[in-house]
């Protein structure tokens, strides 16, 4: 439970910190893989856990981030 807590409020803030940055030049395409890796990283390691299915989870995400975009 306390891990699950600890996941969603990084992406809260992950997610407030690039809709901050979406004023400052970023572009949707840059704003959709850096959102989608954020996520994914997120995702990856509370199913995943350890390096590996935080990493690969934030591959995938921006991966799919980026091409949701376009």
């Amino acid at each position: 439970m306390k891990k699950s807590s600890i996941l969603a409020a990084a992406l809260a803030a992950s997610l407030m910190t690039l809709a901050g940055c979406a004023d400052m030049g970023m572009d949707r395409n840059t704003a959709g893989t850096v959102g989608g890796a954020v996520v994914g990283g997120v995702v990856g390691d509370a199913v995943g856990g350890g390096p590996i299915g935080t990493l690969g989870g934030a591959a995938a995400g921006a991966y799919i981030g980026n091409k949701a975009t376009k």
